[in-house]
């Protein structure tokens, strides 16, 4: 089916993520991304008021298949609670860069320590409507690491196969009304959980990416 990627091994997504490169600017988000969705005053707010962020797509070689380790956000959280999502957040002055900030978000809320993570590649920065520009950051994570999550931040952690994701008949296609305006929704449903919004449009433009 279009838009579907058969099974793809760790070396295969090496090969295929090598040529991307860390973003020189986080800022530096294409708004023709939601401008077509969002209404017009949003999407002049956002080109104004980004906050550049940053998360780890935290990918796991287990013995059966790949991996994604995803969160279900804490109900207390100002910024998308309730939601699942990659571990990540703002950027901090004292990040030297968006990988920095993907990886202490990353042991910050799921205990993953940055030694276990091996970078492969990246996404382009994603507006978001909460106001961040996020960049993906794809890495895999050892099999050994421990998981210690954050009640403050996360609810829980959950692993989805990686084969799951990349499989376009998955998606469920829905619209949501906001700010007046008609907005195109996908998400997957995995075992009770549902992911949609930034982070299913991550790993939609992930799979279109590795699909190339």
């Amino acid at each position: 089916m279009p838009g579907s990627l058969k099974a793809i091994s760790a070396v295969e997504i090496r090969q295929r993520l090598a040529a991307t490169r860390m973003p020189e600017d986080p800022l530096a988000v294409d708004m023709a991304v939601i401008t077509s969705s969002m209404p017009s005053s949003l999407t002049r707010d956002l080109a104004t008021n980004l906050r550049p962020a940053g998360v780890l797509i935290p990918i796991i070689e287990r013995p059966d298949a790949l991996s994604v380790l995803l969160t279900e956000r804490s109900a207390d959280l100002r910024h998308h609670a309730g939601q699942v999502s990659f571990p990540g957040g703002g950027m901090e002055s004292h990040d030297d860069d968006i990988i920095a900030t993907a990886l202490r978000e990353a042991q910050e809320e799921v205990g993953i320590q940055p030694h276990e993570v091996d970078i492969v590649g990246f996404l382009n920065p994603t507006p978001t409507i909460t106001g961040f520009a996020v960049t993906p950051v794809v890495g895999f994570v050892r099999q050994s690491f421990s998981l210690s999550v954050d009640p403050a931040e996360v609810q829980r952690a959950f692993e989805v196969p990686l084969d799951f994701l990349m499989d376009s008949r998955n998606e469920e296609h829905s619209v949501r009304e906001f700010q007046g305006a008609r907005i195109p929704v996908v998400t997957f449903h995995y075992e009770g959980h549902r992911i949609w919004g930034a982070t299913a449009g991550m790993l939609i433009t992930l799979r279109q990416l590795l699909s190339r």
